[in-house]
């Protein structure tokens, strides 16, 4: 797993018993995403897929939508005294021709409001800057509660590293049908849907209409925004939204389910997407 996970000393208390163990931890480090060489944003993840992470973010941002838009991405030289590569700075190259947003604007307005700060903006910024509506692809999606219950459990039997620490979240996509397409570990809830969104971008699978994006966390508007963005028609978690991930929701067209836990879920908005009777 390489930098994915790391291993500390730990005592443990069993059944009045103590012992010292070394025990597998998920990793964390800080990653600069620059962009054009300017510094743009510093995320806390788990090391790995990192240029689709940072791909995947300029998507939520409103930078990138497809793959030709896309020059290259490369690490730079860490934050070091002797100048070594930490793999903890990337900068993101846009195509030529394709524009370079006003950084110093872009993040006090924008990304400010993706974090669910103002409102009524926050809505706004994200419906004026999604490239694509959300759609079904060719036909209706009609998603019955038995399909959407199933997904949890294809979604934690493929979290690989979750297994040896217990401390990832995880963002997977299927399809209308159930099938996983991709899935993503990370510290990071918002995070893992960027490295989703990211290697879609990266073979050009955007928009991603048609699709199920299932989180292991609660469904936060910054979620709910990077679906929206994406192109993606449907989101679900098994645990609580927030109001202004409904609201967003209500707004754009995403279909949101909220406390998927077996055979229980609640329908926020876009119930037209499950069979409800």
């Amino acid at each position: 797993m390489g930098r994915v996970t790391a291993r500390r000393r730990v005592i443990r208390v069993r059944n009045g018993e103590v012992s010292a163990r070394p025990d597998t931890l998920v990793a964390e480090e800080p990653l600069e995403i620059r962009l054009n060489g300017k510094p743009l944003a510093i995320t806390m993840r788990t090391p790995g897929d990192d240029f689709a992470l940072a791909a995947g973010f300029l998507v939520s941002e409103g930078v990138l939508g497809r793959d030709d838009e896309l020059a290259n991405i490369v690490y730079c030289a860490g934050a070091t005294e002797d100048g070594s590569n930490t793999y903890n700075v990337v900068d993101v190259r846009l195509a030529p021709g394709v524009p370079v947003p006003d950084i110093s604007l872009e993040r006090n307005v924008y990304t400010t409001s993706s974090c669910g700060l103002c409102g009524k903006a926050s809505l706004d910024a994200v419906r004026t800057t999604a490239r694509w509506p959300l759609t079904d692809g060719p036909e209706p999606m009609r998603l019955a509660p038995s399909l959407l219950a199933a997904l949890p459990d294809r979604l934690r039997a493929a979290q690989r590293v979750f297994d040896r620490t217990g401390g990832l979240h995880a963002a997977a996509l299927f399809t209308r049908d159930g099938q996983l397409l991709d899935i993503r570990e990370d510290v990071g809830r918002h995070n893992a849907v960027d490295k989703l969104i990211g290697r879609a971008l990266q073979s050009g699978s955007l928009p991603l209409s048609g699709t199920v994006l299932l989180v292991s966390g609660r469904a936060s508007f910054e979620l709910a925004q990077k679906a929206v963005m994406a192109g993606i028609p449907v989101l679900a978690a098994v645990s609580a939204p927030s109001s202004l991930a409904v609201d967003l929701a209500a707004e754009t067209g995403l279909t949101l389910v909220g406390f998927l836990r077996g055979a229980s879920m609640n329908v926020y908005a876009g119930e037209e997407r499950v069979v409800l009777g």
